[in-house]
């Protein structure tokens, strides 16, 4: 069992690091492996290896060359191309001749386009201007990095002036590259992540919420996950009985991940998470929307592990409530029967400690 980084400098010792190692430990112990810390390239794997990718895995020929042929190698996912793996693939280009990178498939964005919120992906500042006009005329934009996660560098503009500045501050090379997103922007919002996750032959489905939370300098942060989590597949998800919007993420979720696994065959992933968004869009309508995915080691990961691990040790065990929480500075109290990720000082983030609870649910 090894951790990866995609980056040749490998791990900081950031709180996402220190997570993803404890994580890697706990998911060998679940298969019986030994852990054997950061991969190393230039290494001699000649046991079966498993890996923790810190990012998604872009290219199936990068992939190959470090031995992941299949979900089953790895806990995290392999896409053909970048732009698959990011925000990007959320939405449709402005109109079908407008600049798009290699690999671009027009129909995953017509076939997801009831599924997610309206808005258009952009690669160039005149596409990002269109699509920036576009929106405005329904309401308020939000401009979204494509690779940032948490909600981080996001910005919501009201109108064509603010659209231009936020529209300037990007770097014209790396929009060339990633793209960026322009979607409308919902209000009173709930964020449902709905996903499986595979750790060889145990599989787990889940659906729940996020909390939001605010570091010590005020600003608005990913505060965990609290999950409700099946033993079995997605479609196990799709027979439970289940709030009705939550049960409208879940079908929303399914949907996209089946439309991904379809139209990007080469694709494949042992974790599949969604982020679906809960609100009232600019006519007053509610609506459900998946926001993103998570083909790589998320904030809900602990969560997931956990409930994967509570399901080994009791093969009787079906469902489970699992929460992954963040909180930052000294205000709380950990419970004493938590499982402690992180707790102490990031250099980016601050005081932090991250945890993971796992509970019976219901009479199971």
């Amino acid at each position: 069992m090894v951790v990866y980084s995609a980056d040749p400098g490998g791990f900081d010792n950031s709180h996402e690091a220190v997570t993803w190692v404890e994580l890697a430990k706990r998911i060998a112990t679940l298969l019986g492996y030994e852990y054997a810390g950061e991969y190393e390239r230039s290494g001699d794997y000649k046991r079966p290896t498993y890996f923790l990718p810190s990012q998604t895995i872009v290219g199936i020929d990068t992939a190959h060359a470090l031995g992941i042929r299949s979900a089953h190698d790895l806990f995290g996912g392999v896409v053909p191309y970048a732009f698959v793996g990011s925000k990007a693939i959320v939405h449709p280009l402005v109109d079908p001749a407008a600049q798009a990178p290699p690999g671009w498939r027009h129909e995953f964005g017509e076939r997801v386009r009831e599924l997610v919120p309206f808005g258009f992906s952009a690669f160039t500042p005149e596409q990002a201007k269109r699509a920036g006009k576009l929106v405005l005329e329904r309401g308020p934009a939000r401009i979204k990095p494509v690779h940032e996660t948490g909600g981080r560098r996001q910005r919501v503009v009201c109108g064509q002036a603010e659209l231009d500045a936020a529209l300037a501050a990007l770097d014209p090379s790396a929009l060339s590259e990633h793209g960026v997103v322009v979607e409308e922007n919902l209000t009173d919002t709930t964020t449902y992540t709905v996903g499986q996750v595979r750790v060889r032959d145990m599989v787990a489905a889940y659906y729940g919420t996020q909390r939001l939370t605010t570091d010590e300098r005020g600003a608005t942060r990913y505060g965990g996950s609290e999950l409700v989590v099946f033993r079995g597949c997605f479609d196990t998800l799709l027979k439970i009985e289940a709030p009705a919007e939550a049960r409208l993420a879940i079908v929303r979720a399914h949907a996209f991940d089946t439309a991904a696994t379809e139209l990007f065959p080469e694709f494949f992933a042992s974790r599949r998470n969604y982020d679906v968004i809960s609100g009232i869009d600019s006519a007053g309508t509610q609506c459900c929307a998946v926001l993103e995915q998570s083909w790589r080691v998320g904030g809900a990961s602990g969560a997931e592990v956990a409930a994967l691990q509570a399901f080994q040790e009791d093969p009787e065990l079906s469902v489970v409530r699992a929460s992954s929480i963040e909180f930052y500075g000294e205000a709380e109290t950990v419970p004493a029967h938590a499982t402690v990720y992180f707790r102490g000082k990031d250099e980016e983030a601050g005081r932090i400690t991250k945890y993971t609870v796992v509970e019976r649910y219901g009479d199971a």
